[in-house]
């Protein structure tokens, strides 16, 4: 399994709620730039942006959270690409602190031709370098939806 680990940062205090936990509004500040991270490793960054005026953007989130995060908290984010094609990305961010996982957010890019006004698609080195980097399984969270319906658990028939 491909899994990236670009970035960490310490819990601020202001991201903190009246409880003493990581607010949940906050725990998107650090996946996001968790995913900068990841859009810099495969050089489709801020500086793509800058030389193309391609940008991706995210067209649908889901955050999960699995354990409370409270301070003082290094957060370190694992990051995977989940699928690809020419014009999307499916990547997901796990949260951990001291080793354990603690949230996780997966989230579709959509790339931008911003010059063009219209979707786009990737350059084709960069099409390869993620497919390249394609987890070969999913784990049992990813696609998850929500709903007050009971739902079998993976691998149930």
């Amino acid at each position: 399994m491909t899994i990236f680990t670009l970035h960490s940062e310490p819990l601020k205090e202001e991201w903190q709620d009246a409880y003493g936990h990581l607010n949940e509004a906050h725990y998107l500040l650090p996946f996001t730039a968790a995913s900068w991270a990841i859009l810099d490793h495969f050089a489709i960054g801020a500086d793509y942006y800058e030389h193309t005026g391609g940008a991706l953007y995210t067209v649908e989130g889901h955050l999960r959270l699995v354990k409370e995060v409270r301070a003082p908290a290094l957060l370190e984010i694992d990051s995977m690409v989940f699928g690809s094609d020419a014009k999307r990305i499916h990547i997901a961010h796990v949260m951990k602190v001291d080793g354990i996982e603690r949230a996780s957010y997966e989230c579709m890019l959509l790339h931008f031709d911003s010059r063009a006004g219209r979707v786009g698609p990737l350059p084709e080195s960069v099409q390869s370098a993620l497919k390249s980097a394609q987890v070969p399984q999913l784990p049992a969270w990813a696609g998850r939806g929500i709903s007050l319906e009971k739902r079998p658990s993976p691998g149930a028939t």
